[in-house]
């Protein structure tokens, strides 16, 4: 089964660019771009789309499994990992704040 980062990879060769060439696309560098295809880095939702477009493929193409499930509830059970771990980073960043507020930074 091919993750994501595989499937962002493939969609990238098909348009003949470089890790380079895409990270340049998408406003961030090329290691950022190596660990998206590489999935050291998590990815949310609109860097998703970002990529999408900018690949000009259909985000369920990136994320479906093709594993024969449904792909509707299987963009569904993404999209609501994906809402929980950005309103975990949320909560991690407002204790963050709190700290710093503590702290008198």
């Amino acid at each position: 089964m091919k993750s994501i980062g595989d499937r962002i990879k493939q969609s990238r060769l098909a348009l003949g660019l470089s890790q380079a060439d895409a990270a340049k696309k998408l406003n961030i560098s090329t290691p950022a771009f190596c660990k998206i295809e590489t999935g050291q880095t998590d990815l949310n939702i609109s860097r998703l789309l970002q990529i999408s477009k900018t690949f000009k493929v259909p985000v369920v193409q990136l994320i479906d499994s093709q594993s024969g499930g449904d792909p509707s509830a299987e963009l569904s059970a993404l999209k609501k990992e994906l809402i929980e771990k950005e309103e975990e980073i949320n909560k991690l960043r407002k204790k963050v704040i709190d700290l710093y507020d503590k702290l008198g930074i």
